[in-house]
């Protein structure tokens, strides 16, 4: 959605803290690293988020993972604690379940906040609105982000109250699960969203590739040293160094470097 008012992936990354750390403070959890696995739990994302791993998974063995990726490379430098690592690496709900309760926490409000953040977006600009949710949605959790955050962190505090064990009482969790199908089936797999991912696709590939074959054109992002041209080691610096960008700078090296269609570039990115 190309407007100021509209969630980014950093924006996303404190809402997921909100989320989580609200939930921490409420069972006595360390709200500290609650929050360290919130803020750093999408750093592995490439340019274009999700359609990034589509994007790179070719050139990287067993795939690229974003979760995987921001524990083992994106913030390898910064020497965080295992526990921080582990729910960063184990947020996806893909992935094995975090080894702390914190870093379930997480990956709870990771899908409790782009689930009601996103309906948000798409709803101001007329995409959906509040009265299309499904009747288990909007009865158990109502149709304003507001009313739906409280409604599912306070159905994450009850459950851990009453098991001991970090979840979502049952209606509740139903309700998220029919409004994440909901976003999905109107909002993240609509036509638009598809032609944007491939084009996110098409040009990081792109890039790749590039910097694969001139490995020269980054080096000042691993101080000078590079890989020969084609070799292993220059893809797998190609990729960290693709998968590290933002978008803005992505799509202007396409530009630059490749003389890429303006008309071919994600939609919606000030370049």
């Amino acid at each position: 959605f190309p407007q100021d008012h509209q969630r980014t992936r950093l924006t996303h990354a404190l809402e997921v803290a909100q989320v989580a750390t609200s939930v921490a403070r409420a069972l006595g959890l360390n709200v500290a690293l609650t929050e360290a696995i919130a803020l750093g739990h999408d750093c592995g994302h490439g340019p274009g988020g999700h359609a990034s791993e589509d994007a790179l998974s070719p050139y990287i063995e067993g795939g690229y993972d974003h979760a995987v990726w921001g524990a083992d490379v994106a913030l390898v430098s910064l020497n965080l604690c295992r526990e921080t690592l582990d729910g960063i690496r184990n947020h996806s709900w893909s992935r094995p379940a975090p080894a702390t309760p914190e870093g379930e926490v997480v990956s709870w409000a990771d899908r409790i906040a782009y689930v009601c953040h996103d309906f948000e977006d798409a709803a101001s600009t007329g995409l959906v609105a509040p009265d299309d949710l499904p009747d288990e949605v909007r009865l158990v959790c109502g149709t304003t982000r507001g009313s739906q955050l409280r409604s599912f962190i306070g159905a994450m505090i009850d459950a851990a109250r009453e098991s001991g064990r970090i979840g979502m009482t049952s209606t509740t969790a139903d309700a998220l699960a029919a409004f994440r199908k909901f976003n999905y089936d109107n909002i993240y797999m609509r036509e638009a969203s598809r032609a944007q991912a491939k084009s996110v696709i098409d040009l990081l590939r792109a890039l790749v590739e590039h910097y694969h074959a001139h490995p020269h054109d980054m080096a000042v992002a691993f101080d000078g040293y590079v890989g020969g041209a084609r070799s292993a080691e220059a893809l797998h610096q190609a990729v960290t160094y693709v998968g590290g960008m933002t978008d803005r700078f992505a799509c202007r090296q396409g530009i630059q470097l490749l003389n890429y269609d303006r008309t071919r570039l994600p939609q919606g990115i000030d370049i």
